[in-house]
This record gives structure tokens, C-alpha cells and sequence, in this order.
């Protein structure tokens, strides 16, 4: 496979698995949630190596560069080869990460709260009648 010099940035963005098809990339671009070089860009903006992207993505934050271009979307494993993040922003997300995790654990009401079953609203009805 001969190595390409440029990309659409959307087409990119799919083969490095930052979003699973190119019309959510796309959108992602249109809406501002990507810039390039500290500049937002259109879809269809061409992509070089060493190019940096800043990618926001519920609610987190790549900031990243470009170190490889391919048309192709491969493995995840294969796709970590096409750019290289920022210490500060891998920081920063896995931080985001471990927070987000001890709040769900701090907050979570799964199990306690249930909407009642058909017997357990048969009782109630009961217990309100009578």
C-alpha cells in the first residue's frame, strides 16, 4: 500500500477510530468539536503529517498529532500508530476518566430504584384500597 501525503480529515478521523463512520465525523467537524491547527475546518480539509488536531468527544479531549496517514480503518491497535497524544492531554482525560467512574459509583441508583413489576403494583393497589 503506497503511502499517502494527504487526507480528508473526515476520512482520517474514521481510520484512526475516533468515530465509527464518517457522517458522525463529519458532523463532529461542521459542529466544532475538531480543530485543526488550532483552527476549525471543514470535512473535506486535507490532513498532513504533523498536522495537530484537538478532538472533543463526550466530553473529553484528545489533543493530539498526526504521525502517519492512511485512507483505511484497521485494528484499534493499528490505529494508535497514526497519531501520537499529548502527555498533559492523557493526563487530563484518564483524571476526567477516574472521576467520571466515582461518581457513577457515588451516584449510582441501579437496583434500589426499579419501576414495580405487574405482583409488586397488584400490592400496592392493595395496600392503597384497603
Amino acid at each position: 500500500m503506497p503511502e499517502l501525503e494527504t487526507l480528508r480529515l473526515d476520512k482520517w478521523l474514521w481510520a484512526a477510530r475516533f468515530f465509527k463512520t464518517r457522517k458522525l465525523a463529519t458532523e463532529a467537524i461542521s459542529g466544532g468539536k475538531v480543530h485543526l491547527n488550532e483552527q476549525r475546518v471543514k470535512p473535506g480539509k486535507e490532513v498532513k503529517v504533523g498536522a495537530m488536531l484537538s478532538i472533543s468527544k463526550d466530553n473529553y479531549r484528545w489533543d493530539i498529532t498526526i504521525i502517519a496517514i492512511s485512507g483505511q480503518r484497521r485494528s484499534a491497535k493499528e490505529a494508535v500508530l497514526l497519531y501520537q497524544e499529548s502527555a498533559e492531554s492523557l493526563a487530563k482525560r484518564e483524571q476526567q476518566i477516574i472521576q467520571n467512574r466515582e461518581q457513577r459509583e457515588l451516584f449510582d441508583f441501579s437496583g434500589r430504584d426499579h419501576k414495580p413489576n405487574k405482583k409488586e403494583r397488584r400490592l400496592i393497589h392493595r395496600f392503597k384500597q384497603g
